[in-house]
């Protein structure tokens, strides 16, 4: 076990998961978020290296799988965690609000992605994961920009995991089907487990890098018992 990843759009939820995860799996990990100074304490608990950007300019993703390689070495696995959503009818939704949703949504996966891509295609090995949602399979009502965006991401994945794995580097696109445990969303002892456990989704992510390449996912949907099909 062990390698190198690096994981985009890091916060206290999925992506913190996954990097406790990777870093107990024996990984030397990157963190990147647009505010680095956040992450000083799980880069410690996790011995990582920061790296602050925006997803939505080129030249700030290069800068950091420049200055990951230049610390660690190549990414043996990245994670796309990044979303932004504007929430309203839509005939009141401000244009260019929906605009930066979809930079960060999908053209960040987009700018993501193919940087991940170049590193890992002469090697013919890598795994590239997304974290999609419900919102990318199913448009609900006064949420069209976060729709638009996700349906944009499961395409990408779609897209690049066709392209790809016959070149060896996994893609997975993962469907987070349900709301996360959070602090702010603990769990209700009436309806135990009825907000996805971000642990439990790192372990999922985990089996998925860890696929052999003969059974290879290029979806993954994850849902608690409580949420309706």
């Amino acid at each position: 076990m062990g390698g190198n990843a690096l994981i985009f759009g890091v916060g206290g939820g999925i992506s913190a998961s996954v990097a406790r995860l990777l870093a107990r799996e024996n990984y030397k990990i990157g963190l990147v978020a647009r505010n680095a100074e956040k992450l000083a304490d799980l880069a410690s608990e996790t011995r990582a290296h920061v790296y602050s950007g925006d997803v939505t300019h080129s030249e700030e993703v290069t800068k950091a799988f420049g200055a990951f390689e230049g610390d660690v070495g190549e990414p043996d696995v990245v994670i796309y965690n990044p979303s932004a959503r504007a929430r309203g009818p839509i005939t009141e939704l401000d244009p260019e609000e929906v605009r930066r949703c979809l930079e960060v949504t999908a053209f960040g996966a987009f700018l993501v992605g193919q940087a991940a891509a170049k590193s890992m295609q002469p090697r013919n090995a890598g795994t590239i994961i997304f974290t999609g949602a419900s919102a990318g399979v199913k448009g609900y009502p006064r949420s069209a920009p976060f729709a638009m965006g996700k349906f944009a991401l499961r395409g990408l994945a779609q897209s690049m995991a066709r392209e790809l794995h016959p070149e060896g580097v996994h893609i997975c696109h993962v469907v987070i089907d349900g709301g996360v445990r959070s602090d702010t969303r603990p769990n209700d002892p009436n309806k135990p487990d009825a907000w996805l456990d971000p642990d439990a989704i790192a372990d999922c992510y985990l089996h998925l890098i860890n696929q052999p390449r003969s059974t290879w996912s290029w979806e993954s949907e994850i849902r608690p018992w409580v949420e309706n099909f």
